[in-house]
């Protein structure tokens, strides 16, 4: 499209590109010397996504409900998967693959992408600053640490791609506004727009993009004069990415494009067509005057309407990336290790010396050229500087919030200290034209002589200090790389894959995790569901071939909270509730190590398993840690090994504790005391307990001592039969409906069925448990709800739950429900209705609303949810109850006892199936037409003045 001239200089451009990018490679492929596999979790799904792809085509992809997953409602994968991920890997599979398999392809994928990566942040740092600054960019984004620990070799996640794909799309667009040719801007604005949708959809974190390109657009008008140009370059970046990010995608999707998210970018969009406007019909002298104020008024209204509504239905990661003081009240955030705050040594750890050239990178951007008042090297005038700026400053700012953002943050400083170290190295090799006092001889050759002032370009700080000024940045680069030996940038990127340790805290690599999953593929029915902490369930589901409870995209906290609870209950109450959560084997991983003393083998716990997450495990459960932890919130308790299940499963009994220090040892727990174990199986495979061991991995048998990493598989016993009276409460043992959906809820007033909640059960909340006088179900008054379908009578069971049914009756004489909508539809499950945000509330709020109360639980014991049963909804406390209630589509045995059952639908059965039919979102299973599951008026009726 355009003449391209090429220089010999090109070459030293592309051989150090490629030296970045070989760099760049060999760093992430260090994990491979311990053992060619996937790494972490998630890319264990990513793998058997991409492989469903490739097996059944895009349009069985695209419709997947994975009944692997989420036991029993499955996984809609289009809707709540990084599509471009598994898309990506197909298609070059297909294309390059050649004879390797997609497991290995798969593997050396993150290499390869973030690599490329680093050509591609040459590209737009040159676009920012120059050609220097870009190589600068390039070379520091192939040894950045927090940029390569989440892309290393077998790292099959969205970081990798998604950061390809979202840089690509910025360098496009500031390409594109940077260019004189109209039709090469204009291809330029659309790849720009199509890549960063593609990077939305492929990494959560991308949506960074769209604080600093907001923030440019505002600033356009004032930066550049050519106003026409910027009225259709920017409303068409914006538009064609909008367009796929909501047209193409199921998640980010329509609720991205016309929520918050999309607001942050196309708010500034239609702001900078505003002040354009208004500087083009504004008097000269005014434009700015009156731009500025227009920009703050709208802004400030903007906020206010953001405070005021949107900001109730962002999720806690948006806002705490908003105000990096904000802490979470949730222990299943807190829980997660890429969710803490970064440390200050962490932070100097990884970036190091460029923090430096980082801050020399703004101050030389601001400063003043040879104490010339009217010039600078880099103008604020300068967009792209300008740009560079927003997008170094902010961030900086949001990577301080929780550890996985901080490959924004070296994103950030690698831009802003490639600026500064090029503007650094261009001033000191710098050649300058000075008038010089020179003698020059006589024209005639005579002997006069005659001084004459000329021009004439002279090294001014001479051959050795520029030596010298090479050594030490070359000095300063190369140390964090290679020192301190241990804790270098190239040492802290290698790392075994979790697989092979476990995801403990050794440098270690087994096959425990491997030839677990194996035994579990060969050993157990095809139709197995297995409970497990949720950090497995993704192994489980790939290797072992098998149905999970949980697993890591796991959306809700119900199901995680209740395995919690399952693993902390006594053993039989734990036998009882496994039994209504489907599973058929319970999976336990413990790390610890192994030495003998006196030809006695003994153990110490602790090192990232199970044993290490228990604390979490209560935490998240809503349990009393002191009762199962000692007083240093680790070392389990006497009742912990001996009334909880885990503490039976776990093959180890406490003998000693002993102090390192004093080399004292105490037959009961002692302050500062370390825990001594023997090996015990309480559960062995021929027992007549709740549990039988099936299989146990190989280095819990080591003879040696050293480090074991063991995976036990447990067989829920069908045949045990629980003691009458052995169960004890163990807190709130909610269940969950496993349903899926789209909005997350703050606080906890909020009622779901078993949708996504964000807040769990804090401490040891109280709870209320009514239980019945009678286990009938017989009751009194009538329900009779209008719809567009017809009438839905139901009989509300007064004596079984007396307080949930007065409460039905009183919103339903106030006309409570009048015009409420059934905004949850899950064929086959569920319709839930009775949430006020539905009048008029936008859909981004369905499910979070209430009567402004709440009210307790009354559990039937002889009740069960069958096929048309009415119940309440709520959140993750069980006192959570108030207006939302549900209508059972089948039988729904795990319900039972976790959510009061309080009528029946005696007539409209088909009412009911016919509402069940209707179009749903897929990613919110809110009905795609409001009006046709809308309730026109709930009224009561007499037990006798209807057919029973």
């Amino acid at each position: 499209m355009r003449k391209f001239d090429f220089h010999l200089r090109h070459l030293l451009v592309i051989g150090i590109l490629a030296i970045s990018f070989s760099i760049s490679a060999m760093v992430r492929s260090q994990a491979a010397d311990y053992g060619f596999q996937l790494n972490e979790f998630d890319p264990f799904f990513n793998y058997r996504a991409t492989q469903y792809l490739l097996d059944n085509g895009l349009n069985a992809y695209v419709h997947w409900h994975d009944t692997m997953s989420w036991y029993p409602a499955g996984r809609d994968v289009f809707a709540t998967a990084q599509v471009p991920l598994h898309v990506t890997d197909a298609v070059l599979f297909k294309i390059f693959g050649g004879g390797m398999s997609l497991y290995d392809f798969t593997i050396i994928f993150p290499v390869v992408f973030g690599s490329m990566t680093a050509v591609v942040i040459f590209a737009l740092v040159r676009v920012l600053a120059g050609t220097s600054a870009g190589l600068f960019a390039s070379l520091f984004f192939a040894l950045s640490p927090p940029i390569i620990v989440r892309g290393t070799i077998g790292w099959f996640k969205s970081e990798p791609l998604g950061l390809f794909y979202g840089l690509l799309g910025v360098y496009l667009f500031l390409s594109g506004i940077k260019s004189e040719n109209k039709k090469i801007a204009i291809s330029k604005l659309v790849g720009g727009g199509f890549f960063l949708a593609i990077g939305f959809a492929s990494w959560g974190g991308i949506e960074f993009f769209l604080l600093p390109l907001g923030i440019f657009f505002i600033a356009l008008p004032f930066l550049r004069k050519d106003h026409n140009f910027l009225l259709w370059a920017v409303p068409l970046f914006v538009i064609v990415t909008m367009a796929i990010s909501g047209g193409v995608f199921a998640r980010p999707g329509p609720s991205f494009v016309f929520g918050i998210r999309g607001l942050v970018m196309i708010g500034p969009a239609i702001l900078l067509v505003i002040i354009i406007f208004i500087q083009k019909y504004s008097k000269e002298q005014h434009r700015i005057r009156n731009s500025l104020l227009v920009m703050v008024a709208l802004l400030i209204i903007g906020s206010a309407v953001l405070s005021a509504t949107a900001l109730g239905t962002v999720s806690f990661r948006y806002l705490n990336a908003m105000n990096p003081f904000l802490t979470s009240e949730d222990p299943l955030v807190d829980s997660v290790a890429e969710h803490a705050t970064p440390t200050l040594a962490q932070n100097f750890s990884y970036f190091s010396v460029l923090m430096i050239f980082a801050g020399l990178g703004i101050w030389l951007v601001f400063r003043k050229k040879n104490g010339d008042q009217n010039a600078s090297r880099f103008s604020l005038k300068n967009e792209m500087i300008v740009f560079a700026l927003i997008i170094g400053i902010a961030g900086a700012y949001a990577g301080s919030t929780f550890s996985r953002l901080e490959l924004l943050t070296a994103t950030s400083i690698i831009i802003l200290s490639s600026i500064g170290l090029a503007v650094l190295v261009t001033d000191i090799f710098k050649r300058e034209n000075k008038p010089v006092q020179v003698v020059e001889p006589s024209k005639k050759g005579g002997s006069s002589r005659k001084e004459t002032p000329v021009k004439k370009t002279i090294d001014l700080l001479g051959r050795v200090p520029k030596i010298a000024f090479v050594a030490v940045i070359v000095a300063l680069l190369v140390v964090p790389a290679l020192y301190p030996a241990n804790a270098n940038w190239i040492v802290m990127t290698k790392s075994p894959p979790t697989i092979l340790n476990g995801g403990s805290n050794f440098a270690i690599a087994t096959d425990d995790w491997p030839d677990a999953m194996n035994w579990i593929k060969n050993n157990t029915p095809a139709n197995s569901v297995i409970a497990s902490w949720w950090d497995y369930g993704y192994w489980i589901q790939t290797l072992g071939g098998r149905t999970t409870l949980a697993d890591n995209a796991t959306v809700d906290t119900n199901v995680i909270a209740n395995i919690a609870r399952i693993l902390l209950s006594s053993p039989d109450k734990a036998w009882n509730m496994l039994n209504k959560a489907g599973a058929n084997y319970v999976l336990v991983y413990v790390v610890g190590q192994k030495f003998t003393s006196s030809n006695q083998d003994l153990y110490i716990l602790g090192g990232g398993g199970d044993e290490s997450k228990k604390q979490w495990f209560m935490k998240i459960g809503g349990l009393d840690s002191s009762k199962y932890l000692q007083d240093d919130s680790f070392t389990p308790t006497d009742y912990f090994w001996h009334d909880t299940l885990l503490g039976q499963m776990f093959p180890f009994t406490p003998l000693t504790y002993y102090n390192p220090n004093t080399h004292n040892e105490s037959p009961t727990y002692t302050t500062g005391y370390t825990a001594i174990y023997s090996k015990t199986i309480k559960y062995p495979a021929n027992g007549t307990g709740p549990l039988r061991l099936v299989y146990s991995s190989p280095s819990l048998d080591r003879k040696d001592s050293g480090v074991f990493s063991g995976v036990l598989i447990y067989q829920v016993n069908p045949d045990y039969k629980p003691q009458a009276n052995s169960s004890t409460s163990q807190g709130n043992s909610s269940s969950t409906l496993g349903g899926i959906s789209s909005s997350t809820l703050q606080g906890n007033s909020s009622s779901t069925l078993g949708g996504i909640s964000s807040s769990t059960s804090q401490g040891n909340s109280s709870t209320t448990i009514i239980k019945p006088a009678t286990a009938t179900g017989s009751g009194g008054n009538i329900a009779v709800i209008d719809t567009k379908f017809g009438e839905i009578k139901f009989k509300l069971f007064d004596n079984v739950a007396p307080k949930t049914t007065a409460n039905f009756v009183k919103l339903a004489n106030s006309g409570f429900y009048d015009g409420t909508v059934f905004h949850r539809i899950v064929p086959g499950f569920v319709i839930q209705g009775g949430d006020p945000n539905t009048i008029k509330g936008d859909r981004s709020t369905w499910g979070l609303g209430d009567a402004g109360y709440t009210i307790p639980p009354e559990f039937s014991t002889s009740l069960n949810f069958t096929k048309y049963m009415v119940g309440m909804a709520r959140g993750s406390d069980p006192n959570s109850g108030s207006s939302q209630f549900f209508i059972t589509l089948g039988d729904a045995p795990w319900l039972n006892d976790q959510y009061t059952l309080f009528g029946q639908v005696i007539s409209g059965q088909n009412v009911v199936d016919q509402i069940a039919s209707l179009k749903t979102s897929p990613n919110t299973n809110q009905p795609v037409d409001a009006d046709s599951a809308r309730v026109s008026k709930i009224s009561i009726e007499s037990s006798n003045s209807t057919a029973k």
